[in-house]
C-alpha cells in the first residue's frame, strides 16, 4: 500500500538531494514502526526527498527477494525499510577491541564493498534497516555506563580512560543514511546532554563523510564525546572493489570539516590490501590524510587509528560471490593462512611474514605523519 503523510499532518517542503547521498528507489515501513513518532520523523525526511513510500501490513518485510541472489542484492540494496529493532537488540553485547558495548541505529549499508564484511553475518536480503524506536534504544544505555568489559577505552580517551565506550557502526554505516533519519545527531546529542551519560562516550565509523554528508552534525552540540571514525583505503582499493561509497578525498574533506566543529577524530585503513606497489599506494593515502588533517587542526591534537588487513571466512566468501560474480577481490584461499578465532570459527588472513611486513611498514609511516596518534590496534 502506498503511503501518504495523513491530512493533518504538515507537508515537508521538497527539498533536493545533495550529489554523493545515497537515494534509495523506494522506502518500507512496517506498521509498528510507523506507530513510532521516530519512525514518522523518518517518514517525514523521505517524503520530503521524494521517495515512493509503503507501508506494509505486517511487521515482516517482503518484495525484498528476487529470482537469484544477485536480484534479491538489487532489490534489497536499493530499499530503505524502516522496523523497529527487535526487542532483544536492548540486551547489548560487548565488541571487543572496538568498545565496551554495541548498539544499533540501523542494520545494513548503502554501499558496495565488495568485501563487505556484513556478508553472512546479517539475516536475510541485504536492505538497510533503521529503527524507529530511536529513544527506546537510547534510553537503554545510562544503564550500561560504568560497565566496563576491557576494551581499549583507555588507549582511545586518554584523560577519559575511565570512561564506558559505545560502538554504533558495528552492523551499518550511519552517516551514510543520516540525511533519511537523523538518528546519528540525535545520538550524538544524547551522549552529550542525557543525564547518567557523562562517563560514556560515543564512537562510529563511515565511509561516506563528504562535507554533504557531514553538515547535519557540525551544529551538534557533542561535548568531545563522540569521536567519529573515516574509513580510508588506497585509490587502487577504493577505486575497485568500494563501490556507492565517497570517494576517498571527499571523505577527508567531510573529516576536517568534523574536526573543525570539535569531534575527536580517528582513522580506520581497511581493508588494508598488500596490492602491487602497495607501499606507494598506501604512502599517497596517507600523504592525502596528513595534508587534510595536519596535526595542529586536530581538537588538540587527538587522533586514533586503527589498521585491519583483509580477512574472510568460507561462509562470507560464498555470500561476496554470490553478490560480486565478476569482482576481482582476492580471495584464494591457498594463499592464506587459517586462522581460529575464540569462538572455534576459522578465517582466512595474510600469511605471517607478509603481516609482518605491512604491520612494521603501517606503524611507521603512521608515527612519521602524526607523530602523538594513538594506534588503536592492528589486526
Amino acid at each position: 500500500m502506498q503511503l501518504t503523510l495523513a491530512p493533518d499532518e504538515p507537508r515537508p517542503t521538497a527539498v533536493p538531494l545533495p550529489p554523493r547521498l545515497w537515494r534509495p528507489d523506494r522506502a518500507l515501513f512496517t506498521p509498528d514502526a510507523l506507530r513510532q513518532p521516530w519512525g514518522r520523523q523518518i517518514l517525514e525526511r523521505v517524503a520530503a526527498l521524494g521517495i515512493p513510500v509503503e507501508a506494509l501490513q505486517a511487521n515482516r518485510l517482503v518484495g525484498l527477494r528476487g529470482r537469484d541472489a544477485r536480484e534479491t542484492y538489487r532489490l534489497a540494496k536499493r530499499t530503505l525499510s524502516v522496523v523497529t529493532a527487535p526487542a532483544g537488540q536492548l540486551a547489548l553485547s560487548p565488541i571487543p577491541p572496538s568498545a565496551d558495548w554495541q548498539f544499533h541505529l540501523a542494520q545494513g549499508c548503502p554501499a558496495h564493498c565488495q568485501y563487505c564484511y556484513l556478508a553472512g553475518s546479517l539475516q536475510g536480503p541485504p536492505t538497510v534497516r533503521a529503527y524507529a524506536n530511536l529513544p527506546e534504544i537510547l534510553a537503554n544505555l545510562p544503564a550500561y555506563v560504568g560497565r566496563p568489559t576491557g576494551a581499549r577505552g583507555a588507549a582511545e580517551w586518554g584523560a577519559d580512560a575511565g570512561c564506558t565506550t559505545f560502538e554504533a557502526s558495528c552492523y551499518t554505516d550511519p552517516l551514510g543514511i543520516e540525511h533519511l533519519t537523523g538518528s546519528l545527531a540525535e545520538t550524538v546529542r544524547y551522549f552529550a546532554e542525557a543525564p547518567g551519560m557523562g562517563r560514556a562516550r560515543l564512537r562510529w565509523t563511515t565511509k561516506f563523510s563528504t562535507p554533504a554528508a557531514v553538515a547535519p552534525l557540525v551544529g551538534v552540540a557533542h561535548g568531545g564525546r563522540t569521536r567519529a571514525r573515516v574509513s580510508l583505503n588506497a585509490e587502487a582499493v577504493a577505486r575497485r572493489l568500494e563501490g556507492g561509497a565517497a570517494p576517498v578525498a571527499e571523505r577527508l574533506a567531510g573529516a576536517g570539516l568534523l574536526a573543525d566543529a570539535g569531534y575527536p577524530l580517528g582513522l580506520v585503513v581497511a581493508p588494508i590490501m598488500p596490492v602491487p606497489d602497495w607501499q606507494a599506494h598506501y604512502a599517497a593515502l596517507l600523504d592525502g590524510a596528513r595534508a587534510a588533517l595536519p596535526p595542529d587542526r586536530l581538537p588538540g591534537g587527538d587522533l586514533t587509528v586503527e589498521l585491519i588487513t583483509h580477512r574472510f571466512t568460507a561462509g562470507s566468501k560464498a555470500v561476496l560471490e554470490a553478490w560480486y560474480p565478476n569482482s576481482a577481490l582476492d580471495m584464494d584461499e591457498s594463499a592464506r593462512a587459517e586462522k581460529r578465532t575464540k569462538f572455534g570459527a576459522s578465517k582466512f588472513v595474510y600469511p605471517r611474514p607478509t603481516m609482518d611486513a605491512l604491520r612494521a611498514w603501517f606503524t611507521g609511516e603512521v608515527r612519521a605523519r602524526w607523530p602523538d596518534a594513538r594506534i588503536l590496534y592492528w589486526t
